[in-house]
């Protein structure tokens, strides 16, 4: 899980969520060192589900929010190794100076990058009514393949949060399955809240292996 490919600005509120091209860089070069091959979601649920082939040692690197450092710096990146991402788009990051106009997502979706939902507004979703849950659940879903003319498998939970109805809209939405920022690896058997690695600026590659380490990951 990662949000900004970039170094944070001066007086950044969240720094941590900044990771530096040169260390993303470091971190991808170790993953396909020590075996792992990028996928998308999509293929690994086709892969849970229905038994299509994947690449040994699968993992699904996901960019939340949509800022436009995963544009200008993880694609390139990314690209070096022929691996895709999966784009964890908030819609009205599309009209803000910092975030992906939609022709730079059109050029992720060339690069066979997978796009998926998280929100419109991103709002904490246990606290909105059950009008507003719905615009933004299956809002977004529709907003984003009528632009973009994809499925939209995916959903995200901003800020990692949910309770039982969200995921229950999240199901009626007709998503897949959706990500959550609880630590660990995705199953099959939790489609709905899939876990994830959150990779914070002060991981490097190090943090990175260690986490991966420690949950069975690495190496395997």
């Amino acid at each position: 899980m990662y949000h900004v490919i970039a170094d944070p600005p001066a007086g950044a509120p969240f720094p941590e969520l900044y990771v530096s091209p040169k260390a993303f860089s470091a971190q991808v070069s170790w993953l396909a060192r020590h075996g792992f091959h990028a996928v998308t979601l999509k293929a690994a649920h086709d892969h849970w589900k229905l038994g299509s082939p994947l690449a040994a040692q699968p993992v699904v690197l996901t960019f939340d929010d949509g800022y436009r450092s995963i544009f200008t710096n993880a694609l390139r990146i990314l690209q070096r190794h022929h691996w895709p991402g999966v784009l964890n788009l908030e819609v009205e990051n599309e009209r803000v100076s910092w975030g992906l106009s939609p022709r730079r997502i059109r050029s992720l979706i060339a690069a066979d990058w997978e796009i998926d939902a998280h929100t419109i507004t991103h709002p904490d979703l246990t606290q909105v009514d059950a009008a507003q849950l719905r615009r933004e659940v299956a809002g977004s879903r529709s907003i984003i393949r009528r632009q973009f003319h994809v499925p939209v498998d995916f959903f995200c939970y901003p800020s990692g949060r949910y309770n039982a109805a969200v995921i229950r809209e999240v199901r009626r939405a007709g998503y897949l399955g959706a990500t959550t920022t609880n630590l660990g690896l995705a199953r099959p058997s939790d489609l709905y809240t899939l876990r994830r690695v959150r990779v914070n600026r002060s991981d490097g590659v190090a943090g990175l292996a260690a986490t991966l380490s420690s949950l069975g990951a690495a190496g395997r």
